[in-house]
């Protein structure tokens, strides 16, 4: 696989376009870190690795489970070839134990473990902060049908319910997790991006401690994240 030109470059990753292939692209993890829509900003080199690592895993669980994915395979440390498909402009955020804005904006407790997988919906806009909207709202602006939306959650729930005892098993709870979603070439819906420590929260069980991007938001430890994502991947390597 030879890259070609560089058609995207996002706050963890690049995404680059594949000599002669036109279905495929290249993704390359980045080892910078960002923040509270990117006004806070930094770089851990080793990270784009092991995001890479720990995300492709993950979509192996996931496919081996019947999810559907752009991911094809690994091609180095930091890169994979994954499917060319057009991303639908909805973060989907699973929350299993209430934390973050969740409790700024409805003033649930921290650390309260919800009774069933909350899925809510980000409007994917920079200019707008990625507001947080509801299903009305996405088919307002286009951004799907109330028929996609209706399999957007069943999906993610059906990964919550994948990943959720897999990561118990490795003594991490998933306390809630960003996904995204595009649609291939035959229109079909699937998971796209990644699934990393940079998008989801993990706690570890006995102890509490976060082991995912919280670190660098909340400057935990100097904000260094390498150990607890180094930690992360070699649980799921278990």
């Amino acid at each position: 696989m030879q890259k070609d030109k560089m058609i995207y470059e996002g706050k963890g990753k690049k995404m680059w376009s594949v000599l002669g292939e036109p279905d495929l692209l290249i993704a390359e993890f980045k080892d910078d870190l960002t923040a509270f829509d990117a006004t806070k900003r930094g770089n851990e080199s080793g990270k784009g690795a092991l995001n890479n690592k720990i995300s492709t895993e993950i979509f192996k669980l996931l496919m081996n489970a019947g999810i559907k994915t752009d991911m094809l395979q690994s091609i180095s440390d930091t890169e994979q070839v994954v499917k060319k498909c057009e991303i639908i402009p909805l973060e989907v955020i699973v929350r299993n134990i209430a934390t973050g804005s969740l409790t700024k904006r409805l003033g649930i407790s921290e650390g309260k473990i919800l009774p069933f997988a909350l899925v809510e919906f980000c409007y994917k806009d920079d200019a707008l902060h990625d507001p947080i909207i509801n299903d009305e709202h996405a088919i307002l602006l286009n951004a799907s049908t109330q028929e996609d939306l209706n399999y957007i959650k069943d999906q993610a729930r059906k990964i919550n319910e994948i990943l959720k005892p897999f990561f118990a098993s490795k003594g991490l709870n998933l306390v809630d997790f960003k996904i995204e979603f595009g649609r291939d070439k035959d229109g079909q819906i699937i998971l796209a991006d990644e699934i990393s420590p940079d998008s989801c929260r993990f706690w570890d069980i006995k102890t509490g401690q976060k082991m995912d991007k919280d670190i660098f938001r909340q400057d935990i430890n100097g904000g260094s994240i390498k150990v607890a994502y180094e930690e992360v991947l070699k649980r799921i390597l278990g």
